[in-house]
């Protein structure tokens, strides 16, 4: 089967609620969102509470309906049946019957995907096993704790073996060692061809596995790249000097307003942490230093985190 170059297409989509009955309210959910998810990636999905993430992620699989604009999924309109049986889908908070197993569940799953029992009962060891949880698959989902039924639900959004696996909070209430096994079962999932787009508060994790993100703020997608292009977008990435001084020299030497941390790590040496996205800033102090005899013994500037640079760009964007 050819998948297309682009497994989401999203163009100027639109998507508003109105609510209440004696007075009418109006929410803009999405604010002509334009998106382009290439194929074989792992693409996350960012924003604050009430983004969007989530109506964006129920309008391409067909369960809420646009008000304008236009998306496609694997060169389909959003929704069309063609589409969903290409695609597996973990929800946010999704609920498995506690009174099945984790065998049984997936042939629950795998009968509503177009599968026969027997093509399931062939896929579930491996896919168990590979999510972690082997050993526990004759065990009713009512003694599975959160992340093993998070590990569930992605077997079952893999069972079919879909072209494009959508993900709304994958890692929530997995621990540590849970997230990592993650991770490493959707990174050979992209390096198999398949394509994943997922949601994640987690942006640590997004910034581990993802090959492109997207941000979306108010309804509005705000930047999109890798994460190497969004957080050297951003002009104030911190310069850190270490430098041998008193904390009091140090702060003189520095504008206030500029440092954001300075620490002792001994020997009389101390790292100050300075906002400075000018270079005729940098310049400046490095000639205060040296007129004050103070001793420059390095400097560089610090990338930023994903979160940093996520925080900055909604601070901007709300500002």
């Amino acid at each position: 089967m050819v998948i297309a170059e682009s497994v989401i297409q999203v163009q100027d989509l639109r998507k508003i609620y109105r609510s209440g009955v004696l007075r009418r309210r109006t929410v803009n959910a999405l604010e002509g969102v334009s998106l382009d998810v290439p194929s074989g990636q792992i693409y996350g999905l960012l924003g604050p509470n009430g983004a969007g993430k989530t109506t964006l992620i129920k309008v391409l699989l067909g369960i809420v309906r646009k008000t304008s604009g236009d998306a496609r999924v694997l060169g389909h309109a959003a929704g069309e049946i063609a589409a969903r049986r290409r695609v597996g889908y973990l929800p946010e908070n999704h609920r498995i019957p506690r009174h099945l197993t984790g065998s049984t569940a997936l042939e629950y799953y795998g009968c509503l995907s177009g599968l026969s029992v027997g093509e399931v009962r062939r896929r579930a060891p491996g896919l168990l096993g590979r999510v972690g949880l082997k050993g526990r698959e004759h065990d009713r989902v009512s003694g599975y704790s959160k992340g093993m039924q998070q590990r569930l639900g992605l077997a079952q959004a893999m069972l079919h073996q879909p072209d494009l696996i959508i993900l709304d909070e994958p890692t929530d209430g997995v621990d540590p060692v849970g997230r990592k096994q993650i991770r490493e079962v959707l990174r050979s999932l992209a390096d198999e061809g398949a394509s994943i787009f997922l949601n994640s508060h987690l942006l640590q994790e997004i910034e581990l596995i993802c090959d492109r993100v997207a941000i979306l703020s108010n309804g509005s997608v705000r930047r999109t790249g890798s994460v190497k292009e969004l957080t050297a977008a951003i002009a104030e990435s911190p310069m850190v000097f270490r430098i041998r001084a008193d904390r009091t020299t140090a702060e003189s030497c520095f504008e206030i307003s500029t440092v954001s941390k300075v620490e002792d790590v001994g020997d009389g040496v101390l790292d100050v942490h300075a906002g400075l996205p000018e270079q005729h800033q940098v310049d400046s102090i490095i000639d205060v230093l040296r007129s004050r005899d103070v001793s420059l013994l390095s400097m560089n500037r610090r990338d930023l985190t994903l979160e940093e640079a996520f925080l900055q760009i909604v601070r901007e964007e709300t500002a």
